[in-house]
């Protein structure tokens, strides 16, 4: 029997099911055992939950994360995806900007919280601008792989077939790099989202980050923190879930090659 057999449908609903039930048990049961009185057991991060939701808090505050994070990883994606493809094409102009955004890549976003405020202030532009320099390193990254990973072979045959190298790139590199290229977005999607809420608690004046924060500094509301957290991270799933999904497209897989 293969022991690395793929899970059978009902697994794959039973046992993270029951993996969430057993987090709260065990969650519920260490707030009880401890006697702890600052933080909150998940009736109490329930109850948060309901009361952000009838005040129509969460909603405002969910929508603005999302639309900040669209923007700005959006906007990286738009910019990254042709900027890398180029690189990945011409391996001489490669050459020329990779020391310069080596240099860059490894600078946390974090670290250009001061320089983005003195340059946009503090406000959406600033917490947009963290995000897209978040997302942008790991995409073109990513699409210069996946360029260079195309069988030479692709490229032969589309030129036998006359194709001009911007047809060629197009038709032919793009959509065999795009498995690589997609695992790529994904992975710059999780880091715009953890950027997202460091911007937003101290850039801007909502959304989830900034719930954080401010919960925390008026009347330390644990309750309401714990209550965002657990929303950035059940949307970080969701977004994580889209993406391996339109990863297992069949016409988006064809680039991947079987090693089997």
């Amino acid at each position: 029997m293969n022991s690395l057999a793929e899970p059978r449908k009902w697994e794959r609903f039973v046992w993270p099911v029951l993996a969430s039930a057993l987090f709260l048990l065990l969650w519920h049961y260490s707030v009880v055992w401890s006697k702890t009185k600052v933080f909150p057991a998940p009736l109490a991060v329930e109850k948060g939950l309901a009361e952000l939701a009838r005040k129509g808090v969460l909603w405002a505050y969910m929508g603005d994360s999302l639309r900040r994070v669209a923007l700005g990883f959006g906007a990286a994606a738009v910019i990254g995806i042709p900027f890398g493809l180029t690189l990945g094409w011409y391996p001489a102009v490669n050459q020329v900007v990779n020391p310069v955004m080596q240099m860059l890549r490894p600078i946390s976003p974090i670290a250009w919280i001061p320089v983005a405020i003195l340059l946009f202030g503090v406000g959406n532009v600033t917490a947009v601008f963290l995000i897209f320099l978040a997302a942008f390193f790991p995409i073109v990254v990513a699409c210069i792989s996946g360029v260079a990973n195309v069988p030479a072979i692709y490229r032969r045959a589309g030129r036998n077939f006359g194709l001009t190298a911007p047809q060629l790139l197009a038709r032919v590199v793009f959509p065999a790099a795009l498995p690589q290229i997609l695992v790529g977005l994904r992975i710059s999607l999780g880091i715009a989202w953890l950027v997202m809420v460091a911007a937003e608690m101290i850039a801007v004046d909502s959304g989830l980050g900034y719930l954080v924060i401010d919960a925390r500094n008026s009347g330390k509301r644990y309750d309401l923190v714990v209550a965002a957290m657990l929303m950035i991270g059940i949307i970080g799933l969701l977004l994580d879930l889209c993406f391996r999904r339109l990863g297992n497209i069949k016409s988006v897989r064809w680039g991947f090659r079987d090693e089997s």
